[in-house]
């Protein structure tokens, strides 16, 4: 009896290296769509979050702390544009609102 050859349908499975791993987190810390980036690697974005989600993780942590960064350094000026970075600062990081009720004294 001859037996048919397992068949394996698809693609055979993406194996990162240390080079695209250190390419995706840079590529996200510097704000680059996932979509984009999969494109780069040409994977499919599933497969990108599947097999990268460490790096792209790591990457928006680093875009957020640098924006923060940017933000708060902006904030410590002086003018209308510190005054906008400050506002924007309270109520996206600390739930600040102007329209909340006081609290009681």
């Amino acid at each position: 009896m001859d037996e048919a050859p397992e068949k394996h349908p698809g693609r055979p499975p993406h194996l990162p290296t240390d080079l695209q791993r250190r390419l995706v987190q840079e590529l996200a810390a510097h704000g680059i769509p996932q979509l984009e980036i999969g494109r780069a690697l040409a994977v499919d974005p599933k497969t990108l979050r599947k097999r990268y989600r460490r790096e792209l993780d790591i990457g928006a942590a680093k875009l957020e702390c640098a924006l923060t960064f940017h933000l708060l350094r902006i904030a410590g000026g002086r003018g209308a544009v510190a005054l906008k970075a400050i506002r924007f600062a309270l109520r996206s990081r600390f739930g600040w609102s102007e329209f909340a009720p006081r609290p009681p004294d």
